[in-house]
């Protein structure tokens, strides 16, 4: 088919040409968010788009990696509103993808709370948008240091040295949540570790993600002997000081990031832990048990 400057010919097929969107999302989604961006990269003139609250910005970095004119504006009431030039001149680079965040959390609070733990996770994404966990554990007493700071492609990276730890229990703002939304099933393990009590506000997203990922969570820890509550929007975990009982099974709903937290809790509970279905973690991360049991975590497999 012909080009026009580079551009397939939208005239087509009875096609009209695209036009750049005003568009203000009624939830938080950086998925929906990107998408109206990336379709906006082909409309004559601004796409805008508004968000409630700052959603993670991987793809505006990544537009601005490859040339495209993109603008960003805080408002008044917390979030954020982006502005993309349509049409750009971009050009071809290359990009160094860091490790997900939300990956990284298991072998990190696996090494926080397994005694004697030492591990360093290199080349993780460190953007400001994504690292209330690394923020919240910090919080808690793990001792976990960000070295080798850099920025590659456009995204904030680092190297993360994680040793095991003595942890207390939080209050975790509700404003953190969009930074580390998939993270609080994991964090709960680590609360559920920990000495005291912890307070995860303004979760109600976890009812809307692979699963009702707030139910899920608390059975899994109810099922293997720890407290917890849910209060409206917010998360209570009752921390067992180094003693979660186990001993218990895992629905896990086909849910990835529910079976590796599962996982994580297993290593360090009194009784062994049953999962009933681990084949799709590999949704998110695959190999993840073999990488495990080469740091010593003894999964069956």
């Amino acid at each position: 088919m012909a080009r026009e400057g580079g551009r397939l010919p939208m005239a087509i097929a009875g096609l009209a040409e695209p036009r750049p969107l005003d568009y203000r999302l009624p939830v938080a989604s950086a998925q929906v968010k990107s998408a109206v961006l990336l379709a906006g990269l082909n409309a004559q003139g601004q796409t805008r788009v508004e968000e409630p609250v700052a959603t993670r910005d991987h793809t505006e970095n990544m537009l601005r990696h490859f040339g495209a004119h993109v603008k960003v504006q805080e408002t008044p009431q917390g979030g954020r509103v982006i502005v993309l030039q349509g049409r750009p001149d971009l050009v071809a680079r290359d990009v160094v993808v860091p490790g997900d965040p939300s990956s990284a959390a298991f072998p990190i609070v696996a090494a926080l709370l397994v005694p004697g733990a030492d591990i360093v996770i290199s080349t993780v994404g460190l953007n400001p948008l994504r690292t209330g966990l690394f923020i919240t554990l910090q919080e808690m007493g793990a001792q976990l240091e960000v070295t080798n700071v850099r920025t590659e492609g456009g995204e904030l990276v680092g190297d993360l040295h994680v040793r095991a730890s003595s942890l207390k229990g939080v209050t975790v703002p509700a404003d953190r949540a969009p930074s580390m939304i998939d993270e609080y099933p994991i964090l709960a393990v680590a609360a559920a570790y920990a000495s005291g009590v912890s307070r995860f506000c303004g979760v109600e997203e976890l009812r809307v993600k692979e699963s009702d990922r707030l139910a899920a969570t608390v059975a899994l820890l109810e099922n293997n002997g720890v407290k917890t509550a849910v209060e409206g929007d917010d998360l209570v975990v009752y921390g067992t000081d180094n003693a979660i009982p186990g001993g218990g099974v895992v629905q896990t709903h086909m849910d990835h990031r529910l079976a590796m937290s599962a996982s994580v809790l297993g290593l360090v509970a009194q009784n062994p832990v049953e999962i009933d279905d681990t084949a799709f973690i590999d949704t998110s991360f695959p190999g993840y048990l073999q990488l495990m049991n080469s740091l010593g975590a003894g999964f069956a497999l």
